[in-house]
């Protein structure tokens, strides 16, 4: 075998990337598997402390608001105190799961690329291994990569006319903090899934004006999320990926449950959508679809529709979402004024979702050229770079899909370097 320049490094049999869900999964399923800590593998965090994404998130996201998460493999996560903050609940709980089985997390590391290295006679069969290196200069080599970066370090905020322009403030859910920040203000939130259903509740209790604006009717779901909902939901975002498309937003895949509380804020107006957005003015935005009196509004989709309808479940008809102050939009010549409008705000916040967060896997071009990752049908294997492993990604991106997928890709990468232990 010829020389390496990374002789000098040791080469293990995995790096996992990420310690959130499915990275921790992974590493405990490693273990499992008898690779050694350190000598066999390691879990690179850029976090300077466990918790993955959620230690990030707001106080005012209290785990009882947050959908709960999922148990990791041989720790139950118990019964926490609803109201205390998931970013304090579930960085206990990792961290606690890091002790309990001596994973070998090394913090802080932002992994800034992974390349992937031929040697000698494994050119032909197409092994070799990979390199990670971190944005300070440090170098991990390993045959396999189990890269479980998630989405928190990649906000998708989407281009509209004039956004460059507005004056007030813009945020996207990744910076919002706390909702009395908005008290006194009208805000524009922007996004059709369930973030953005929590975000209208808290803005309007903390005594914010609150407008919602969704591209299409909001799709609500009567179904019941039991566990063949979440095997659906699975194999439909699989079918994505295994073609190499970019995995839909988690509301085009699950839709939003109607609950006793998004029933009231229903009712109450709350969550009535204005509309689709149309373009960004200096003070405030030009809606379609509503009239500014709050009448003529659009479908808010079949259950909702039915729902708001006289004689339904929730106070009232759709006739009588209230009123929003606003104006005729009369200047706009490439649009319908007699149903588009113009509202004043003060704040946008962009409730648009995540992206994948990948470009430290560039060097590979694994990406197609609409931006998705051909998988195979196990869901974690990358199929055009053997031994590279993505868990959250698509189908696993929730925290009971990411530790399934977790779980299946420490096998997976067990199975591709037995030969070499």
């Amino acid at each position: 075998m010829s020389s390496s320049p990374f002789e000098s490094t040791p080469l293990l049999a995995t790096v996992v990337i990420g310690a959130g869900q499915a990275g921790l999964s992974a590493a405990g399923q490693l273990l499992r598997k008898r690779l050694r800590p350190q000598e066999d593998f390691v879990v690179l965090d850029a976090n300077d402390g466990p918790g993955g994404a959620w230690r990030h998130r707001w106080d005012a996201l209290t785990f009882d608001a947050a959908h709960g998460i999922h148990d990791l493999p041989g720790l139950a996560l118990g019964t926490p105190d609803p109201a205390e903050p998931a970013s304090r609940v579930v960085a206990r709980y990792y961290g606690d799961f890091e002790r309990r089985f001596g994973l070998p997390v090394v913090r802080p590391v932002k992994v800034a690329s992974v390349e992937h290295h031929l040697e000698g006679s494994d050119v032909a069969g197409e092994t070799g291994f990979f390199t990670v290196t971190a944005a300070d200069g440090r170098i991990w080599r390993a045959r396999t990569v189990i890269n479980a970066t998630g989405t928190w370090d990649s906000p998708y905020v989407p281009y509209y006319p004039g956004i460059a322009e507005f004056t007030g403030r813009q945020l996207h859910t990744r910076g919002f903090t706390a909702a009395s920040d908005f008290a006194g203000q009208r805000v524009l939130v922007v996004g059709g899934g369930t973030s953005a259903l929590q975000f209208l509740l808290q803005l309007d209790e903390a005594g914010a004006r609150t407008v919602w604006t969704t591209r299409r009717e909001p799709d609500w779901t009567d179904r019941f999320f039991d566990a063949s909902w979440g095997v659906d939901v699975e194999t439909s975002v699989s079918a994505r990926t295994t073609m190499g498309l970019p995995p839909l937003s988690v509301v085009a895949a699950t839709g939003l449950p109607v609950t006793e509380q998004y029933r009231a804020g229903l009712a109450s107006g709350v969550l009535i959508s204005r509309g689709p957005l149309r373009r960004i003015t200096p003070t405030g935005v030009v809606l379609d679809g509503p009239g500014p009196d709050g009448g003529s509004l659009p479908s808010q989709g079949r259950v909702a529709d039915g729902l708001l309808a006289p004689g339904g479940s929730a106070a009232g008809g759709l006739e009588a979402a209230p009123a929003l102050a606003g104006r005729a939009c009369t200047e706009v010549s490439t649009e319908d004024p007699l149903t588009t409008w113009e509202t004043d705000v003060d704040s946008i916040l962009w409730a648009t979702g995540f992206r994948a967060t990948m470009d430290h896997l560039a060097p590979l071009h694994v990406r197609e050229r609409g931006g998705g990752v051909v998988m195979h049908a196990d869901g974690v294997s990358v199929a055009k770079r053997p031994g590279l492993f993505l868990v959250g990604y698509g189908a696993s991106a929730s925290t009971i899909g990411a530790t399934r997928a977790g779980r299946r890709a420490a096998v997976r990468a067990a199975e591709s370097t037995a030969g070499y232990l």
